[in-house]
């Protein structure tokens, strides 16, 4: 089938409203009697709300609305040196009471020097907390969060 081709069925003719009581949609031409809806160039903005505030800026004022963005727990380097592993991630973290759980995103900053060679595994570092360790001959290797468990019933 081509563009030139269509067959176009004929367009039904519109109905001329407000032409006179004869023509059967005289006077109100099917808008009812008065009010806004009623005049001509009438339309309310989308969320219009006759005056009151609309819903869409109501909705930031009520309580119970956060963030879903999981925040990053801080661990810096000096912290390290207080660890007895040699490979350092979130479940070493939480056993020794860094970080709050073993599943929550965890980022290494810089904040004192490492005295011991270490490998890390953790899912966020910053550029110096990772140069720090790599300048005392240990590793850090970039891995996913933790997922947490979960039980099937």
């Amino acid at each position: 089938m081509k563009f030139n081709e269509l067959v176009v069925a004929k367009s039904k003719k519109k109905i001329r409203v407000g032409r006179g009581i004869s023509a059967g949609r005289g006077k109100t031409a099917g808008r009812g009697t008065k009010g806004q809806k009623s005049r001509t160039g009438s339309s309310a903005k989308p969320g219009f709300s006759g005056g009151q505030n609309p819903l869409m800026q109501q909705l930031p004022k009520l309580p119970g609305f956060k963030s879903h963005i999981i925040k990053a727990e801080n661990v810096s380097t000096a912290q390290l040196n207080s660890l007895k592993a040699a490979i350092v991630d979130t479940t070493v973290l939480h056993d020794n009471g860094l970080i709050s759980s073993p599943y929550v995103k965890v980022k290494l900053l810089f904040a004192g020097e490492v005295t011991k060679k270490l490998t890390v595994k953790l899912p966020l570092a910053s550029q110096k907390a990772i140069e720090t360790i790599e300048a005392n001959g240990g590793i850090f290797e970039k891995v996913d969060r933790l997922a947490r468990p979960t039980t099937k019933q």
